[in-house]
């Protein structure tokens, strides 16, 4: 018998008790090989929509479908085994009615081993929220810059800098707490709202281009590591891979062109 201890993942409840305590550390991940080494640092992990731009060349993330969501899902959730992996449900896939929602969050959990899913929207997804919640399925909100709606809110502007704005946003997040959610993603939003409104609602806000004053942090993987021809202003690049990654397949097909690969310690005896 073994005398190791099981690696136990982080859980829903765990995140949410994390209020006020020891900020939570997230990054998104799209496939096994990124995600193991992120599960090593992170309490969660995000399967974002984002894929469909960093991974996919979309212009946005407004056509990414299901089923590209639940094949990434899958390969985060093999990769990993200690955080929680928290799942995007894309663009149209749960505006339309609780019971739609119903049934393509109950597919994501089922068919990745996810522990949880994430949507977008404030007031007007409360009761998409409840919905699901009280079924069983664990929802984290994203209030303020919503990718999704990008082309209602005319691109990718940040939210809150008129100040009579600030009781929307305020509203949103008071009303998705109520209906449920275990923590709230607040993305591209001024930093005195996103402070007012962490301190305002009972569970964990996760700020992306919002206050430090939030519970949490998450960033996309590629921007930070410096993998992304451009990236949004508030992120601090912590590696410089781009650059890095040319440099190696340059070298490589320059070797390969002079017929300097592989050489005899690479090839088969």
């Amino acid at each position: 018998m073994s005398s190791q201890t099981p690696i136990r993942r982080t859980t829903v409840p765990q995140i949410s008790a994390r209020k006020g305590g020891e900020p939570i550390v997230s990054l998104t991940s799209y496939h096994a090989h990124t995600a193991a080494i992120v599960d090593k640092y992170a309490d969660f992990i995000l399967v974002g929509d984002s894929l469909g731009m960093v991974m996919h060349g979309m212009e946005s993330t407004v056509g990414v479908p299901l089923d590209l969501m639940i094949m990434h899902g899958k390969a985060v959730v093999r990769g990993t085994q200690k955080a929680l992996v928290v799942v995007d449900m894309p663009f149209g896939t749960y505006e339309e009615s609780p019971a739609v929602a119903f049934r393509n969050a109950a597919r994501i959990m089922k068919e990745t081993g996810c522990g949880a899913v994430k949507l977008e929207g404030g007031a007007r997804m409360a009761e998409t929220i409840r919905f699901l919640t009280e079924r069983g399925i664990p929802v984290m909100a994203h209030i303020g810059l919503t990718p999704q709606s990008s082309h209602v809110m005319g691109g990718f502007k940040t939210q809150g800098r008129e100040e009579d704005s600030w009781p929307q946003h305020e509203a949103d997040a008071a009303a998705v707490t109520e209906a449920g959610a275990f923590a709230l993603v607040l993305e591209g939003m001024v930093e005195p709202l996103a402070a007012k409104i962490t301190k305002q609602v009972a569970i964990p806000t996760i700020g992306i281009g919002a206050s430090a004053e939030c519970d949490g942090q998450i960033l996309v993987l590629e921007d930070m590591l410096g993998l992304n021809a451009w990236t949004p202003k508030f992120v601090k690049q912590y590696g410089d891979l781009g650059p890095a990654i040319d440099r190696a397949v340059s070298d490589y097909a320059d070797e390969v062109k002079t017929r300097a690969f592989p050489g005899p310690e690479h090839t088969y005896k």
